[in-house]
C-alpha cells in the first residue's frame, strides 16, 4: 500500500525543517567570535529546573559543580530524588565537577601540609576540622562516588572550592589527586549571592554583558537562599541572548584551553 500524499509531504517538511535547523546551528557555530564557559554550583536548587530548561532551549552546554546541599524541597541535592535531574543534564551533554560533598570551606593552611576546614552540611557541619590533604581529596571523591550511584557516570576531573576559598598549598595537593581547580573570571561573577537591595538584577546583567570577554568562566548557582530577588529568572535568558548577539558561543570546561588536556584522564580522580 502506498503512503498517502499528505504523509509523504509531512515527512518531507519534517526533514526540511531538521536540515534547516542543523544548518542554522552550523552557521551560528561558524560565526562564533569568542567563547564563554558557563558554570553553575549547587545551592538551594530553587532555580535548578529553570536553568536546565533555558540551557536546553538554547542548546548550550555548561559545567556543573556538585555538593550535597540542602534544597528548597527539604532534601539534599545529591539525594536519590535528584537522580533524574542529574541524568537529564548528563544526557544533555553538560560537564560535571566536584564542589566537595558537604560543601566544605577552606579556612587556612596548617603545618605538615594539613588544612583547617569547616563543612557547611553533614555530620560535622559548622565545626572547625583539621584535615590532611588526603582527607580533602577523599571529600571531593565522595561526590564522584555519589554521582556514579545516581547516574552511572564519572565526574570530570574538575573541582571548585566553596566560596572560591583555597590556598596554593591546597591546590597543589589536590592536583596530585587528579583534580584541577576551576575558579571564575572577574566579570564572570554573577553576583547572585549579593543582596538584591544593593545589587539589582539589571545592574548585575549590565556588568556581565559589558565585562565578559573571550575565554571567561562565568559562575552562578542553582539557587541562593539569601537573595530576595533571584538572579536566574530575570537575568539568565537576557545574558545568553545578549552574549549570542555579540557573537559569543558557549562550551563546557572540557573545551577550555586551560583544562581540556586534563580530559585524557591520565591522572583522573576516577581511575
Amino acid at each position: 500500500m502506498r503512503p498517502r500524499k499528505s504523509v509523504v509531504l509531512a515527512t518531507l517538511f519534517s526533514l526540511m525543517a531538521a536540515f534547516s535547523a542543523g544548518s542554522a546551528q552550523a552557521s551560528a557555530a561558524s560565526s562564533c567570535k569568542a567563547t564563554i564557559y558557563l558554570s553553575f554550583d549547587t545551592g538551594s536548587q530553587s532555580q535548578a529546573e529553570f536553568i536546565a530548561q533555558t540551557l536546553r532551549r538554547h542548546r548550550i552546554k555548561a559545567t556543573f559543580f556538585l555538593a550535597n546541599e540542602k534544597t528548597v524541597n527539604g532534601d539534599y541535592s545529591l539525594d536519590p530524588a535528584w537522580a533524574p535531574y542529574w541524568k537529564q543534564l548528563l544526557q544533555d551533554g553538560h560537564a560535571f565537577g566536584s564542589h566537595s560533598f558537604d560543601h566544605v570551606y577552606f579556612s587556612r593552611d596548617l603545618p605538615d601540609g594539613r588544612v583547617e576546614v569547616k563543612p557547611q552540611f553533614g555530620a560535622q557541619a559548622g565545626k572547625k576540622l583539621t584535615w590532611t590533604a588526603q582527607q580533602y581529596c577523599d571529600e571531593l571523591r565522595r561526590v564522584d562516588q555519589r554521582f556514579m550511584q545516581l547516574t552511572g557516570a564519572k565526574l570530570d576531573p574538575f573541582w571548585r572550592a566553596p566560596g572560591g576559598k583555597l590556598s596554593a598549598q591546597l591546590e597543589t595537593a589536590v592536583l596530585s589527586c587528579g583534580y584541577r581547580h576551576v575558579g571564575w573570571s572577574l566579570a564572570g561573577f554573577s553576583g547572585d549571592e549579593l543582596p538584591s537591595e544593593s545589587w539589582s538584577n539589571p545592574a548585575l546583567l549590565k556588568r556581565a554583558l559589558d565585562g565578559l570577554k573571550d575565554g571567561d568562566i562565568f559562575m552562578a548557582h542553582l539557587g541562593i537562599w539569601s537573595r530576595k530577588t533571584p538572579w536566574a529568572p530575570e537575568n539568565l535568558e537576557p545574558l545568553i541572548s545578549g552574549l549570542e548577539q555579540k557573537g559569543f558561543c558557549f562550551a563546557t570546561l572540557r573545551e577550555h584551553p586551560q583544562y581540556s588536556q586534563k580530559n585524557s584522564r591520565t591522572n583522573s580522580p576516577n581511575k
